[in-house]
């Protein structure tokens, strides 16, 4: 069992699904109670639905980890599961989830997870070995969970939930780019083309780095002009860009891992901060 949960990647589920709740906080017209069931609902499919497709990506995958230190001890490589196993299991969740969501919320709510699903395993996971560009083209399902979450509240996306899934976008290149530059060694023996695999200088990592993490500052004001949250989520948004930004100019400027340690470390702090800020800060009618 425990070998099963890890297939299901545990930490970025919670993650995910942090995320779809502060879609459907948003999602819900202001100072209108919570719909608790639908809620429960929509977290649950998105759960459902985020652990098929990790489960189904490391299915896809298990060839690679194996190539790979930080990943060779997962079920799959390893040999604890057999990958028909974790093939049926992915399924299985998968289409429990798109049912959960559509069953539980509505159709749209559904519809973007199984596009999440299909954009995350038919289109980046096989483009991770062929180009460096598919970490633009995995934010994208990556964006995906207030979306869903805002949908599962409302039955429709307005720019609410667009500015809500453009700073998830935004917010994942830093985040990756570091990654990908402390473990590039790692990248290159499994034949992953990411960014620091195909550039091994480092130079333009650093650079998608702080652009991303400068980018992220206008567009994390956004929701104070569209009147989802007050002058606190402004100051706070702006310190913590200044932060994330401030990470991003010592990595440009030192490209080194321990810097790209501290731009993951930045990235991991400041999104469940910004939410926090969202959620607090939220005008009442």
């Amino acid at each position: 069992m425990k070998d099963y949960i890890e297939l299901t990647k545990p930490r970025i589920t919670w993650l995910i699904l942090m995320s779809t709740g502060i879609g459907f906080y948003f999602g819900l017209p202001s100072g209108a109670p919570v719909d608790w069931l639908v809620l429960l609902h929509t977290l649950i499919g998105t759960g459902l639905l985020a652990s098929g497709t990790a489960a189904l990506n490391q299915w896809y995958e298990r060839e690679a980890d194996a190539k790979m230190r930080r990943t060779k001890f997962r079920p799959l490589p390893s040999g604890r599961l057999s990958a028909s196993g974790a093939l049926a299991f992915g399924i299985a969740l998968s289409v429990a989830g798109f049912v959960e969501l559509w069953l539980g919320a509505n159709l749209l709510t559904a519809l973007l997870g199984a596009f999440t699903l299909i954009s995350y395993l038919f289109a980046y996971t096989p483009l991770k070995q062929k180009s460096k560009h598919s970490t633009t083209v995995g934010a994208v399902p990556g964006a995906m969970p207030p979306l869903i979450g805002f949908a599962g509240a409302a039955g429709t996306l307005t720019a609410e939930a667009w500015i809500l899934g453009a700073i998830l976008f935004v917010w994942q290149f830093p985040h990756f780019y570091a990654i990908a530059w402390m473990y590039r060694e790692d990248y290159a023996n499994a034949g992953i083309r990411m960014l620091p695999v195909v550039e091994p200088d480092g130079e333009s990592t650093a650079r998608q780095i702080l652009f991303y993490a400068a980018a992220l500052i206008p567009i994390s004001l956004v929701p104070k002009y569209l009147g989802m949250a007050g002058n606190l989520y402004l100051a706070g948004a702006l310190l913590l860009g200044a932060m994330f930004l401030w990470s991003g100019v010592r990595v440009a400027t030192d490209r080194t891992i321990l810097r790209a340690r501290k731009v993951l470390l930045a990235s991991v702090l400041y999104l469940p901060l910004l939410y926090g800020l969202l959620l607090i800060d939220r005008p009442s009618l």
